[in-house]
């Protein structure tokens, strides 16, 4: 997720000049969630960018994805990037446990007439992962949760990936604390700080770390 935290590390001028530069910037739904995001106080800065939104449509594009799964939907900006990148007949499976940022969510998908493509279980993302197949058949999976939790999901989500698919997890340079010392209190960073070291090192992907938002790591399943 960016927003506020994304400019403590790189200039709100080139962060406002690269949002306003992605297709989906003047996007009327988009648009909409952002508002309905900032009525709810400081999480808002938990919704991503339109920049890291464009680039999400266009990914699933590319890999011209039928099953995708999300951790983390929030107010919905990237579940939305995903569902109208989908393959046709494809579907995206949200992890969430609010009822409340869900429901503008769902209002989204609604208004930008996705939501037959998108099934959302409110309950927790371990779970509802481990309940999947074991089956190698996901597509893109995206991680936008709880940071203690991040290597768990990962660790869940690759096996059910097919080779070549594609796993991204936001945050991965935390409004740049990960540069930092950690102080023994500060759990998140520890957890994206070994997150961030253990992707580097599996040898069951091939993975980046993308300066984009407040940074995005993207591992393809070899």
């Amino acid at each position: 997720m960016m927003s506020d935290r994304t400019g403590s590390w790189i200039s709100a001028e080139v962060v406002a000049y690269a949002q306003g530069h992605a297709q989906d910037s003047t996007d009327e739904v988009l648009a909409w969630i952002t508002a309905q995001s900032r009525s709810l106080g400081s999480v808002a800065s938990m919704q991503i960018g339109s920049d890291q939104v464009a680039f999400m449509t266009i990914l699933a594009k590319i890999l011209h994805v039928r099953s995708a799964v999300e951790v983390g939907t929030f107010t919905g900006s990237s579940s939305l990037a995903i569902a109208r990148g989908l393959a046709p007949g494809g579907r995206l499976l949200c992890c969430d446990m609010s009822e409340e940022w869900t429901a503008i969510a769902r209002e989204a998908w609604a208004r930008a007439g996705v939501s037959d493509k998108i099934d959302l279980r409110l309950a927790p993302a371990l779970d509802t992962l481990r309940s999947l197949p074991d089956d190698p058949t996901i597509d893109l999976a995206f991680v936008d949760a709880d940071k203690s939790n991040y290597q768990r999901y990962i660790d869940e989500i690759i096996p059910r990936l097919r080779p070549g698919g594609v796993l991204l997890i936001d945050n991965t340079i935390w409004s740049g604390r990960v540069l930092q010392p950690t102080a023994p209190d500060d759990h998140d960073t520890a957890a994206i700080k070994a997150v961030n070291d253990a992707l580097a090192a599996d040898t069951r992907v091939d993975s980046v770390l993308l300066t984009l938002g407040d940074g995005l790591s993207m591992a393809r399943k070899r």
